[in-house]
């Protein structure tokens, strides 16, 4: 019973981190002007990544790992499949943004030039997911209390 109210709560926590990882990430780039304003984004970047790995395996762990209703509730919810649809979102849309920033980071450890010129669409990007997110938690109370099942 302790490990599942720690899982759920891990879960639960992982909303703040990430929506304010996300937001942050969006406006650090917004404000981006130098290879040398990049530090708040690899910071941003970084707690968003943080959330979603706590999003992803304590999600997994209460869909499948038995702390929760079981696979087989969620499986048979058709709500369970829009969060899932949001968050494949989530990862496409994360796609370029993670790989952009990749190279960013490389390139400022290397001290060679860094071309901003995408970070208003990396900024818009972040927005979107940031929008997509809250979209999930309304699925997931949704999930949770049974309705649309």
């Amino acid at each position: 019973m302790t490990l599942r109210w720690l899982i759920a709560s891990l879960h639960l926590l992982a909303l703040p981190l990430g929506l304010g990882a996300i937001w942050a990430r969006s406006r650090a780039l917004s404000l981006a002007r130098s290879a040398d304003h990049l530090h708040r984004v690899f910071v941003a970047d970084n707690l968003w990544a943080t959330a979603a790995v706590l999003w992803l395996s304590s999600g997994l762990l209460r869909a499948v790992g038995g702390l929760e209703k079981g696979a087989s509730y969620y499986l048979h919810d058709r709500v369970f499949y829009i969060k899932m649809g949001l968050f494949v979102t989530i990862l496409i849309l994360e796609i370029w943004p993670m790989a952009t920033l990749i190279r960013w980071r490389i390139a400022v450890r290397r001290g060679a030039p860094v071309d901003l010129t995408s970070t208003p669409t990396l900024a818009r990007i972040s927005q979107i997911q940031l929008g997509v997110v809250v979209v999930m938690v309304f699925a997931a109370t949704a999930l949770a209390r049974g309705y649309f099942y």
